[in-house]
């Protein structure tokens, strides 16, 4: 019988409270966040709208608990953008939406700086069951960056995998493990690359012992370039259903998948909320389509949440676990 597991791809929205106080407090403090030194007001706003997102998760039941990634102005891109080897510069739209980052360009080698693992233990404290760690994926984050330094795009894909590996070995103990790579769909690799892609995120994968999910969103990866992620050691590939269910059905028709899949059932950039139903019935129609029963199926939003309005991203929550109780029900 397969197990449901409820979770999220982690980037939260700020609390309304927290988004008007951070807000007035970097507008006072800009000169120390631009050198990436955060005020005693920053850092102490951030740990109790990371505490309220923790004891949110909790309450809802959700059975993954993430820190919230709060302080990921830059999304994905922030691991490189707080780096002392990376200078940030001029706004990037992120990916194909109306979201922008700074664009983080890597000066110098990429040395692990234990930012996440910090977050990581804080959130530790307040979730001692069911943490799940959230992070770019390799691929992803070398290509939302620019390589002033390792001149070899080779090159600066393995250095953005051991940086990653040296985090992950940073970390407290987590149950799973998400590497966020939507740039294999988005801007998905050319031949040669995509094979280093998958062995850049087999690496970050065995720096831990959790269970270890590469979720992929924003529509299908290419055929080869799913052959090659199979041959990553992760526990699981995410699909995102909500953007291109047939496409993700087929990769998975046609070349398998692990014993564990994530699968995007909720949609992180829209309001309407999904009802737990509908979840499962998606759960229900995936394990069909593929005529699979898959060990653990992790239900999750397809992206990010910060989309989302603060009302809208507590209902997805709510639905995502009870979406759960019913698997347990069925």
């Amino acid at each position: 019988m397969t197990q449901v597991v409820a979770t999220t791809p982690g980037l939260f929205p700020l609390p309304d409270w927290a988004k008007d106080e951070l807000s007035d407090l970097k507008g006072h403090q800009k000169s120390d966040l631009i050198s990436g030194d955060e005020g005693d007001d920053v850092v102490d706003a951030y740990r109790r709208a990371r505490e309220e997102v923790v004891a949110l998760q909790q309450d809802a039941g959700l059975d993954r608990i993430v820190e919230g990634q709060l302080r990921w102005d830059d999304m994905l891109a922030h691991p490189l953008a707080v780096h002392d080897s990376v200078e940030t510069r001029g706004i990037v739209r992120y990916y194909d939406n109306n979201n922008f980052y700074r664009e983080p360009v890597v000066q110098g080698e990429l040395t692990p700086d234990g930012d996440v693992a910090a977050e990581l233990e804080a959130a530790s404290e307040l979730a001692d069951d069911g943490l799940q760690a959230v992070l770019p994926g390799p691929y992803s984050l070398s290509d939302l960056a620019t390589d002033e330094h390792y001149g070899d795009e080779a090159a600066f894909l393995d250095a953005v995998a051991g940086f990653l590996t040296g985090e992950v070995e940073q970390f407290p103990d987590v149950e799973t493990l998400f590497l966020l790579e939507p740039s294999l769909v988005e801007n998905a690799p050319a031949d040669g690359q995509d094979e280093r892609a998958s062995e850049a995120i087999d690496a970050v994968a065995s720096a831990t012992d959790a269970d270890v999910v590469a979720h992929t969103y924003w529509g299908a990866i290419e055929e080869k370039v799913y052959a090659h992620l199979m041959d990553a050691d992760v526990d699981a590939i995410g699909f995102d259903l909500v953007s291109d269910h047939d496409q993700n059905v087929y990769n998975v028709q046609e070349y398998g998948t692990k014993d564990d899949v994530a699968l995007g059932v909720v949609d992180g950039q829209n309001t309407l909320v999904e009802s737990p139903e509908t979840i499962r019935d998606r759960v229900d129609w995936f394990e069909q389509q593929t005529n699979t029963t898959y060990d653990t199926v992790y239900a999750t939003a397809n992206t990010e949440l910060f989309y989302l309005p603060v009302n809208k991203f507590e209902a997805k929550l709510e639905s995502l676990a009870n979406a759960t109780d019913l698997a347990v029900e069925a």
